[in-house]
């Protein structure tokens, strides 16, 4: 059973992460999911969803709204004797959806100020998959700079892009095209969109 880590933090598009977690969950992956505080704030401005309160509190509603038991975990940001941690914790990857500037810069930077951050760089040092969906437009120096030091360091990009080759009728279209390209990099066999060159039908 495969173990995904994955991490909300605070740039807009929080609902990338609750729909990689869903499909996650019905692949039967084991899934730990971290968020920032700034990553909380966004989640519940944008979606409603309120996941404040104790570790314990916060998964206990995470499972309620995922309706899962111990297939999911998770951790508070502070917590760094968290097994995510440690090198030799060994999810098989690692998912930033969304990933904020901040985070990138200080990812790049090397700086592990939290455990998402640590986590993160524990998948670069120990060569795991470490996937980025960085949400913010437009793009400064500094963030491009930053977002290619990542690549080189092992990282991949996977911009918050969705493409409109198969024509979306709406939102949740658009979001599972995203949710799919991040399951592309995991590996992840999906459906969650029509590839170029299937047929329409």
């Amino acid at each position: 059973m495969q173990h995904i880590l994955v991490a909300i933090t605070g740039a807009s598009g929080a609902v990338y992460g609750l729909r990689l977690v869903e499909e996650l969950l019905a692949s039967k992956c084991r899934v730990t999911l971290l968020l920032s505080r700034s990553g909380r704030q966004v989640l519940a401005h944008e979606t409603g969803l309120d996941w404040q309160g104790s570790v314990a509190q916060r998964l206990r509603k995470m499972r309620e709204h995922f309706t899962c038991g111990e297939q999911l975990m998770h951790y508070d940001e502070d917590d760094m004797f968290a097994p995510p941690a440690s090198g030799s914790a060994s999810p098989t990857a690692m998912v930033v959806a969304p990933c904020s500037m901040g985070t990138a810069g200080r990812l790049a930077a090397g700086i592990s100020g939290n455990l998402i951050e640590r986590a993160a760089d524990v998948a670069l040092k120990e060569g795991r998959t470490l996937l980025l969906v960085p949400r913010e437009t437009p793009l400064s120096a500094i963030h491009l700079e930053n977002l290619l030091r990542l690549s080189r360091a092992g990282a991949r990009i996977v911009p918050a892009m969705p493409a409109f080759y198969q024509q979306p009728q709406s939102m949740a279209e658009l979001i599972d095209f995203m949710v799919g390209k991040i399951l592309d990099g995991l590996g992840i066999e999906h459906k969650l969109f029509r590839r170029w060159g299937d047929d329409a039908s």
